[in-house]
């Protein structure tokens, strides 16, 4: 019988893994500073001293815009604006606003409304603290209005991430998931990551995915042969 228990285990299906979301803390503290976002963070701090009343933060997907337009609004009192459903001029007097965020303006697909947006920013003397992957092109944007009113922005970019920072952001990745791993582990897996915070979010998912299905604490071993198989999505 023991031998059929053995073999019983041995092919006893892995655990299905829930995808549960992990709360990303958004708190001034925990924003991770390093030589590639600090001239965006000392940007943001200047506030209301600003070079204009509209202010572009650019960076790759996970570079921690989102992060910084959150704590811009803690201090700002912004409204956020969803790039999917901008508020027309009367909505928005409604608002009385001192400040708004357009948290993603490259992912706008209403191009008409993100220009009257701007005017109504611009004339009603609100600030603007928008984010967006990339700098706006002609490729981007169809309406030339709307392209040279985004081009006046005063623009601020986020370097690709150091070391330092890729380690940081590990830990605290792991720290959300509530994943108590070794030094050596986040050093073994910086060193062999893609250089972006994007990657190390997906990896860290997939490790803690893999973890939960196999039933098996997180190693070294296994860190290894998830980055193995680990493909990070491409930016579009």
């Amino acid at each position: 019988m023991g031998d059929v228990d053995d073999v019983s285990r041995s092919r006893a299906p892995a655990q299905l893994p829930l995808d549960l979301p992990t709360e990303e803390s958004y708190g001034d503290a925990d924003f991770l500073t390093s030589p590639a976002n600090r001239a965006a963070i000392e940007l943001i701090a200047r506030w209301p001293d600003w070079p204009d009343q509209t202010l572009l933060v650019v960076g790759p997907a996970g570079a921690g815009k989102s992060h910084l337009c959150a704590i811009w609004a803690r201090r700002s009192g912004a409204v956020a604006v969803s790039p999917t459903d901008i508020p027309s001029p009367p909505r928005l007097s409604a608002l009385a606003p001192r400040a708004f965020t357009l948290d993603g303006v490259d992912a706008v697909k209403d191009e008409t409304a993100l220009f009257h947006f701007l005017n109504f920013v611009k004339e009603s003397g609100a600030a603007l603290l928008m984010s967006a992957r990339r700098l706006p092109s002609a490729a981007d944007v169809a309406l030339p209005d709307l392209l040279s009113r985004l081009r006046r922005a005063p623009v601020v970019e986020i370097g690709a991430p150091d070391d330092e920072l890729i380690r940081a952001v590990l830990e605290k990745l792991f720290r959300d998931r509530q994943l108590n791993v070794e030094a050596s582990l986040i050093e073994f897996v910086a060193l062999r990551l893609e250089r972006s915070l994007g990657a190390a979010r997906g990896f860290v998912r997939a490790l803690d995915r893999e973890a939960l299905a196999r039933g098996r604490r997180v190693t070294r071993a296994l860190a290894g042969e998830v980055l193995e198989a680990f493909e990070p999505l491409k930016d579009s």
